[in-house]
C-alpha cells in the first residue's frame, strides 16, 4: 500500500510528532509499503530531512511559542492534492497535540474523503478535554482523580482537593503544562502561570502510588507497562530524554490488578469514542485502586515510545505494530463500502 504519514503540526508536541512520524515511516518501509513522509507545515520530507529527524531525537525542551509561531499550518485538504499523494490509500496520523490530536485534522481528513488511521474527529475532541472525558469515564464505572475547574482561587483548591494538588491545562498532551504544587505558595504561583496557558486550567487530586499505562489496539488491551520517573512526576524530561524514566513490560504486578486495570483502560475506551488504538494512564494508590490519569487518543509512536514497549510484551515488534493500525483503518474503509 501506499502510506502517507502526517507528522509535525504546530502544537508544542511538535518536535514529539516529528520523532514519531520517522519512525513510523521507517517501520512502514520495513513492512514492504510505500511511504511518503509529511510535515504538514512543511511539505513532503526529503530522505535527507527524514534521516536527520531520526538521529536528533527529542530535545530536552518542547519548541518555543517564537519558534511555533513562524510556522505557516497550512491545510489537511491542500495537502491530499499533493502529486504525490494523489494515489495514497491510508494517511497515517503521527501528530500530537492541538489541532493534531484534538479532531481538526481528523475532521479536514474525512471531508478531503480519505481513508486515515486512528480515532476521529469526535474520540479526538473527546479524549484531548479532559473536563470532559474524566466526566465521562466516571459516567463508564472507571475511576479518575476528583478535580475542579478553574478559575478557582487558592483557597478554593485547598478546600476542595487539599494539598499538594496537580494544576494542568485541560487539553495539554505530554505533561506539558503541568504543574504539581506541594504547598500553598506553589499552587498561588502556578495558578499565576496557568492564566497565559490560554486554556481552561484543572486542578485534580494528587494521587501517589505506581503509575501505570495501557495500550489498546484493535479493541484489545496490551500488557500492562510501569513507569517510574527520575522526576516526582513522569514530566515531559522524563518521557523523551534517555535515562529519565525506567518503563518495565510487562509490569511486576498481581494478575488480578493486571486483568484489572486492563479491563478499565477498555472501558475508557469505549467510553471515549476512541479507535484503532491509545494509551490509557493509571496510578495505582496504596489500596491497590486504579485511578485513570488520561486517555491518549494519538500516542508517542516512537520505537521506544509505552505503546511500542506494550506490543513488543505481545510479541508484536514496532513495524507489525505500525502495519497493524494501517491495517484497521483499512478494514473500517472496506466496511463502509460495501
Amino acid at each position: 500500500m501506499k502510506i502517507a504519514v502526517l507528522m509535525g503540526g504546530v502544537s508544542d508536541e511538535r518536535a514529539v510528532s516529528l520523532a514519531s512520524g520517522v519512525e513510523v515511516s521507517r517501520a512502514l518501509r520495513e513492512a514492504g509499503h510505500e511511504v511518503v513522509a509529511v510535515d504538514t507545515v512543511r511539505g513532503i520530507l526529503s530522505a535527507d530531512e527524514e534521516r536527520k529527524l531520526l538521529i536528533g531525537g527529542v530535545q530536552a525542551d518542547p519548541p518555543s511559542d517564537a519558534e511555533l509561531e513562524v510556522l505557516d499550518p497550512g491545510g489537511a485538504v491542500a495537502l491530499t492534492r499533493h502529486p504525490d499523494l494523489t494515489e495514497v490509500d491510508v494517511y497515517f496520523i503521527a501528530l500530537h497535540g492541538g489541532a493534531g490530536e484534538d479532531g481538526t485534522i481528523q475532521s479536514l481528513l474525512d471531508a478531503a474523503g480519505v481513508v486515515y488511521t486512528g480515532s476521529d474527529r469526535l474520540g479526538c475532541s473527546l479524549a484531548m478535554d479532559k473536563q470532559v472525558s474524566k466526566r465521562l469515564l466516571r459516567q463508564a464505572g472507571v475511576p479518575t482523580p476528583d478535580w475542579k475547574e478553574g478559575p478557582a482561587t487558592a483557597d478554593e483548591v485547598e478546600r476542595a482537593l487539599g494539598l499538594p494538588v496537580i494544576v494542568k491545562a485541560a487539553s495539554g498532551g505530554s505533561s506539558l503544562r503541568l504543574v504539581l504544587a506541594h504547598d500553598r505558595a506553589e499552587l498561588q504561583n502556578a495558578i499565576e502561570e496557568s492564566q497565559g496557558w490560554n486554556d481552561l486550567v484543572l486542578f485534580e487530586r494528587y494521587v501517589t502510588g505506581r503509575e501505570l499505562t495501557v495500550g489498546v489496539v484493535g479493541g484489545a488491551a496490551l500488557p500492562v507497562g510501569e513507569i517510574i520517573p527520575a522526576n516526582e512526576i513522569f514530566d515531559y524530561e522524563c518521557k523523551y530524554q534517555p535515562g529519565m524514566a525506567e518503563e518495565i513490560f510487562p509490569a511486576d504486578i498481581p494478575d488480578e490488578l493486571s486483568q484489572r486495570v486492563r479491563r478499565l483502560a477498555v472501558q475508557a475506551h469505549v467510553a471515549l469514542r476512541l479507535r484503532d488504538y491509545s494509551r490509557i494512564d493509571f496510578i495505582v494508590d496504596e489500596n491497590q485502586v486504579p485511578w485513570c490519569l488520561e486517555a491518549n487518543a494519538a500516542p508517542g509512536m516512537t520505537a521506544n515510545s509505552l505503546l511500542p514497549k506494550a506490543g513488543r510484551a505481545a510479541g508484536i515488534s514496532f513495524a507489525e505494530l505500525c502495519d497493524r493500525i494501517v491495517g484497521l483503518a483499512r478494514k473500517r474503509m472496506r466496511a463502509h463500502s460495501t
